[in-house]
């Protein structure tokens, strides 16, 4: 294993991991010693007290986080006819023909960050599961990305202002960006807020005893901050 950089121990050393932080603590502290010269990404990692074996138990929602992730989100719409001609007008960076759907198949192509889909292409891009579904990007309606011709301009425009899907992965913890360390730290409590709020929602009527076990607060290299699950649960969007 390798030994940790001298900015990582450093970061790390400021780091009270006796402690459980605030929400507000754990984001300004997070700010302050993220360790990379490039604008790191602020994650939030929740460990769920759920059983992801049972099918009943799965957490999968969607939250649009008010102050976006601070990226540029490319977005492809798998439409036909009249529906291609919408998305192109709703400015979609990619419209799948053919072509491209064989692209994705074959190559693997997924230079994309977002995938939208009209119903009438299920047919056709049912074939790309294996692709698109390891990197989450297979268009689904609980994901709210499986959507109408209508409705194509609303979905992209939700997608770039920071619209994203998260679920509990096998050993029930679940992953989420929620902005970037040059996030003021009331941008980063207003989208931790709407994914709290989101996660709350989203709890299993089959889960029994501790919902949240265990919330950090980490950057893309900084270490990990412990934060009180009571208060980060109660953390309210204000709406």
């Amino acid at each position: 294993m390798a030994k940790p950089g001298k900015k990582y121990t450093a970061a790390a050393e400021k780091v009270d991991r006796q402690n459980l932080y605030s929400p507000e603590e754990a984001l300004k502290l997070a700010k302050e010693i993220a360790p990379a010269k490039f604008d790191e990404t602020v994650e939030l990692h929740l460990r769920m007290g759920i059983d992801p074996r049972h099918s009943d138990q799965q957490i999968r929602t969607t939250v649009i986080l008010p102050f976006g992730l601070g990226k540029t989100v490319r977005v492809l719409v798998f439409a036909e006819g009249e529906g291609a001609k919408i998305a192109q007008d709703a400015g979609a960076d990619y419209v799948a023909d053919n072509e491209m759907i064989a692209r994705i198949a074959n190559e693997g192509w997924t230079e994309f960050d977002v995938a939208l889909a009209v119903p009438d292409m299920m047919r056709k891009i049912g074939r790309l599961g294996k692709v698109l579904g390891r990197k989450g990007l297979m268009p689904n309606p609980k994901a709210g990305t499986l959507v109408q011709p209508e409705d194509i301009p609303r979905a992209i425009e939700e997608a770039r202002a920071g619209r994203i899907e998260f679920r509990n992965d096998k050993t029930a913890n679940i992953h989420i960006p929620i902005g970037k360390a040059s996030f003021s730290e009331e941008h980063l409590q207003g989208n931790m807020a709407a994914v709290m709020d989101a996660i709350r929602r989203s709890r299993p009527a089959a889960a029994k005893g501790t919902y949240i076990r265990r919330v950090v607060v980490t950057t893309t290299m900084g270490p990990g901050i412990r934060v009180d699950p009571n208060i980060a649960l109660a953390m309210t969007t204000g709406a």
